[in-house]
């Protein structure tokens, strides 16, 4: 087993500033429209989101030129423009001047940062930092959102506290026994042995419970496939975090002893748990999440139930964090320290702390790589 001895066991900061050299999702693709312009704030910048007229969407920074009246609050203009609330002056989807009222003499520095933008997976992406840097292959993996085997929902959870929180909730699931002990936890959670294996940009979390009974989340799932289904589980949790703030999580159960572990799922249900967070502030974050599954993909009454299932589990979680960094905040002194269930947690602080180095915003002894394209 992989534990916290393969990192560090002493005190970690509690909370880590965001890289903006990654790419963060700004909304779910069809908030975007044409018709309509959103405020949407990420990692502490205010952006203005729409889509041209040939539905390409984009991201501009929300504050005009001129007087930094909000971009948000004006209306969209010809076929990619944006016109300012306040005085009328119109920007295209580069962030351009295009149009200043009485002058026809425009000035050449009229313009608004326009974002790096990427639509893939139901969200659309933004890139906040070096744009050279901003490489569509380095949106994290979350293809189960799409491919035709999976289907699902999820929502959107405005969450009060620093991303960092949200990403260390989900890199150990054994509070699940103390959280979520009416839903998804049982006592085998933090009894089972597990395995945490890393790439630079990248941490996996695998943990196996064998032959115990399903909590009532898993019970219903396993029904809904297999009706009279009663009887012991092996149950699954395999977590894959993605730089900078994206957890997938692999989630089951199986008829007990039919070779889950082994790879033969065919007598069991399976579950995709994606998440994806995004800094709003260095206090609060947006948390989009579905759950996809790949069994009864043409009953909408599962797919509701799910979304509304999880939830109410994922309320818990919100409950829990918002105290957390009310606490933190009350604290400001006290350090955090690191248990063996810890660990998949520490090496993500890792990859976050090298980013933050190589954009010289974290005072750290070691240095970051650039992130190697995705094959």
């Amino acid at each position: 087993m992989s534990n916290a001895a393969n990192a560090s066991a002493t005190t970690t900061a509690k909370i880590l500033p965001h890289p903006l050299n990654a790419w963060y999702v700004a909304a779910w693709d069809h908030e975007v429209t044409a018709k309509e312009i959103i405020s949407r704030k990420v990692a502490n910048k205010s952006l203005a989101l729409y889509r041209t007229e040939d539905g390409r969407a984009v991201a501009l920074a929300d504050a005009c030129w001129h007087r930094l009246a909000p971009l948000s609050k004006g209306k969209l203009v010809g076929k990619d423009g944006i016109q300012c609330p306040y005085h009328g002056l119109t920007f295209n989807s580069a962030g351009r001047c295009t149009a200043m009222p009485a002058q026809e003499t425009l000035n050449p520095s009229a313009a608004v940062a326009s974002y790096p933008v990427v639509e893939q997976y139901r969200y659309i992406w933004v890139w906040l930092g070096d744009p050279t840097l901003a490489d569509p292959t380095l949106v994290p993996d979350m293809h189960q959102m799409t491919h035709p085997e999976w289907t699902g929902d999820g929502r959107t959870i405005a969450a009060d506290c620093n991303y960092q929180l949200i990403l260390d909730n989900l890199m150990d699931l054994t509070h699940e026994e103390f959280v979520h002990a009416s839903s998804i936890g049982q006592d085998e959670l933090s009894e089972a042995e597990f395995e945490v294996t890393r790439t630079e940009d990248s941490v996996t979390v695998t943990r196996w419970m064998r032959d115990l009974d399903p909590p009532p989340f898993w019970k219903k799932n396993m029904n809904d496939k297999f009706p009279d289904y009663e009887g012991k589980v092996d149950r699954w949790q395999i977590i894959h975090y993605y730089y900078p703030s994206t957890i997938c999580i692999d989630v089951g159960v199986a008829k007990a002893g039919t070779g889950a572990p082994e790879g033969d799922r065919s007598q069991g249900v399976n579950g995709y748990v994606m998440n994806t967070i995004t800094p709003e502030t260095d206090r609060s974050s947006h948390y989009f999440w579905s759950f996809q599954r790949n069994y009864r993909l043409d009953s909408q009454l599962i797919t509701t139930q799910l979304r509304d299932g999880v939830h109410g589990v994922f309320g818990e979680d919100e409950a829990m964090l918002k105290a957390q960094q009310e606490a933190i905040d009350a604290n400001p002194d006290h350090e955090f320290y690191s248990l063996n269930i810890d660990a998949g947690g520490m090496w993500v602080r890792r990859i976050l702390e090298k980013a933050l180095a190589a954009e010289n915003r974290l005072d750290i002894p070691t240095t970051h790589a650039p992130l190697r394209k995705k094959a």
